[in-house]
Formats: C-alpha cells, sequence, structure tokens
C-alpha cells in the first residue's frame, strides 16, 4: 500500500480536499501508475456540478494525465514499471465488437456503456480516513498513484515530456480528432467551432491541420480570439455582438452556410445553432461537447431532411490504446504544438485555483504537477 497525496472530491457542489489516501497494490490484469501531471478538464467541473451520470462520491476525479508505472499486476504484459504511459479515460479492451471494428474506437467497457465508479472488480483501490474512495473513468489522475485496468493504459514514448503530453489524454486528442477522424474535414473546406476552451481550440488546429480555407471561431469570451487566431481561427465573431441569430450570421457569411460545424461547448441552444450553421445539403455537424446528464434537444426535422449530417465524437474517434502513442510521437516530431493551450502550469496543492481559473474563463488548460 502506498500513502500519498490526492484531491478528494467529498460531494457535488464543494470544493476538492487534498488529503493523505490510500492506494492499494495492482491486482491481476492492474497497473499501478505514479502520476506527473494532470490537465484540468471541463469534465471534471461537469462532475463538480453534479451534472456528470453515473459518479458515486467520494470520488477522485482527473482523467487527464501522464506518469510512470510503478508496478504491474500479475498477467500484465504490455508495460512495466518504469516505462511512461498515459491512462485512459476511453479503454481500448481490443476483444469486444466494437474493438475489433476497424471503424469504431468506442470500448464496450466505457463508462457510457457500465458505470466505472470502481475498478472492473467492483472493488475501489482508493481509501481516506477509513472510508472508500470512488474512481473516475478508471484514471482518476487526481492522486499522486492511482491503479488501472491495462486495457486503459498507453505506453508512451519515453521521450515524451510527461507536463505536456498529458493533454493527449482527453482534451487536445478529443478536438483535433473531431476535425481529422470524426467530421475528416477537406482542404479548402469551411468550418466554424463553437466553444474556445481546450477541446474546441483543438478541434481549430485540427481544422488547420486538414487544410480547410475558412475557420470560423465562436465563443462570448473575446479574449480567447487571440489565441485562436495563433491556432489556425481566420474568423472569430461573438454571438453577443450579433443582430441576428448566429447561425444566420455564419449562413451570411459564407453563402449556404459552413461545410463542418463542431459545438464544443455542451449546451442544447448552441448544439442546434452549429447544426443550422452548416449547408442543408453536405453540411456536417459534430457534437463534441458534453450536455449535463439527462438534457433533451429538441429540433425542426428539416434541420436533417435535406441531408445534413449530425454526429457525436468521443475522444476525437482515436482507438486510445493503438493512436495516442502515435500521437505522441507526432507531437515529438512537432507535426502539432498542443502546449500553446497550456495557460496555467501549478503546483498540485493548487487544484482548486486551477478550478477557479477554468470557471472564469481564464485559462485554456492548467496543468497540475505533483
Amino acid at each position: 500500500v502506498i500513502r500519498c497525496r490526492a484531491a478528494v472530491a467529498w460531494a457535488a457542489g464543494k470544493p476538492l480536499s487534498v488529503e493523505e489516501v490510500e492506494v492499494a497494490p495492482p491486482k491481476a490484469g492492474e497497473v499501478r501508475i505514479k502520476i506527473v501531471a494532470t490537465g484540468i478538464c471541463h469534465t471534471d467541473e461537469h462532475v463538480l456540478k453534479g451534472c456528470f451520470p453515473n459518479v458515486e462520491f467520494p470520488v477522485i476525479l482527473g482523467h487527464e494525465g501522464a506518469g510512470i508505472v510503478e508496478s504491474v499486476g500479475e498477467g500484465v504484459t504490455s508495460v512495466k514499471p518504469g516505462d511512461k504511459v498515459i491512462p485512459l479515460c476511453l479503454p481500448q479492451c481490443g476483444e469486444c465488437s466494437f474493438c475489433l471494428n476497424p471503424e469504431s474506437n468506442y470500448c464496450q467497457k466505457s463508462h457510457i456503456s457500465e458505470p466505472q465508479h470502481l475498478l472492473p472488480d467492483k472493488t475501489t483501490r482508493f481509501t481516506c480516513k477509513g472510508k472508500q474512495i470512488h474512481h473516475f473513468l478508471w484514471v482518476s489522475t487526481f492522486a499522486e498513484y492511482t491503479v488501472v485496468p491495462e486495457y486503459a493504459v498507453a505506453k508512451i514514448d519515453p521521450a515524451a515530456p510527461l507536463d505536456k503530453v498529458c493533454l493527449l489524454g482527453c482534451g487536445f486528442s478529443t478536438g483535433y480528432g473531431a476535425a481529422i477522424n470524426t467530421a475528416k474535414v477537406k482542404p479548402g473546406s469551411t468550418c466554424a467551432v463553437f466553444g474556445l476552451g481546450g477541446v474546441g481550440l483543438s478541434v481549430v488546429m485540427g481544422c488547420k491541420a486538414a487544410g480547410a480555407s475558412r475557420i470560423i471561431a465562436v465563443d462570448i469570451n473575446k479574449d480567447k480570439f487571440a489565441k485562436a487566431k495563433e491556432l489556425g481561427a481566420t474568423d472569430c465573431i461573438s454571438p453577443r455582438d450579433c443582430k441576428k441569430p448566429i447561425q444566420e450570421v455564419l449562413t451570411e457569411m459564407t453563402g449556404q452556410g459552413v461545410d463542418y460545424s463542431f459545438e464544443a461547448i455542451g449546451r442544447a441552444e448552441t448544439m442546434i445553432a452549429a447544426l443550422a450553421s452548416c449547408n442543408m445539403n453536405t453540411g456536417i455537424c459534430v457534437m463534441v461537447g458534453e450536455l449535463d446528464s439527462g438534457s433533451e434537444i429538441s429540433l425542426d426535422p428539416m434541420l436533417l431532411l435535406t441531408g445534413r449530417t449530425w454526429k457525436g465524437s468521443v475522444l476525437g474517434g482515436w482507438k486510445t490504446r493503438d493512436c495516442i502513442p502515435r500521437l505522441v510521437s507526432s507531437y515529438l516530431e512537432k507535426k502539432f504544438n498542443s502546449d500553446l493551450l497550456i495557460t496555467h502550469t501549478l503546483p498540485f496543492a493548487q487544484v482548486n485555483e486551477g478550478f477557479e481559473l477554468l470557471r472564469a474563463g481564464k485559462s485554456i488548460r492548467s496543468v497540475l504537477l505533483f
């Protein structure tokens, strides 16, 4: 058993509490990881607000981390102590029908298929003050040590800087892949990106890498426009400055609507606006943002009847264990610069300050260092 620091969420709506926790050794098929760095993602904030499905408190959050294997359980062959790894919030078991389908990146062992507030054997490896603490998406990177199933671990290049590539565990990969893999943005096309947080700006980077000729960034926070333009946006618009609905503005700007639109906020009204802003026949709208648990969207069926495509994207369409190591290699080859998304680097003890920066719209990504 290892004693270490972790940020425990004891209840929804309360600040995280940095505590000493006990982390049990890995059982068969499990890996114990020393987390070196972890990003703060909006999904963690979603849980703290009580808006994420199937999470039980107390819980250790965090799902965008990178670290070093400390020990492995019986039967683990893909990683060994000392390996640099990224724990995966979307597993790849390699055996289910989705994993075996080359066109799918989903895994039936994902949290969307079955609640994952414990490890697969329905027990926890975390205790604090004599209480059992739940896991989050099997990764729980807001702990100095965490235990995950082997099929939720990606071994990465030993040259990778962990304080930078941790973003590839969720935010960057999700947005970049939504453009590259899910939408399959074509060279010369027009794109609109709703929401300029870490994920939305990664969509902008993906659209640029795919050769889009026009990338229109949409956000009510104009402080994010300079970063959006640095990353490839050609136009930036705040809906608050528009006299018409934003979908009408985008349609007028492009003649018939954009070729691809992306919603990276997680609000029903912006989902509809994003769908209506792409052209009515061949336009593709990708849902990347996460709506509150239990949300529903009602829409005019004519938005789809004329031929538009509306699709969702989970972790950017990447088969995680196969593709995240390749993305890390691309990062090292300077094919993209995800470092530009990191606006704050904080010691782990300042985890709550990191969340305050997120809520205030003052950060793109804050990275916590142990």
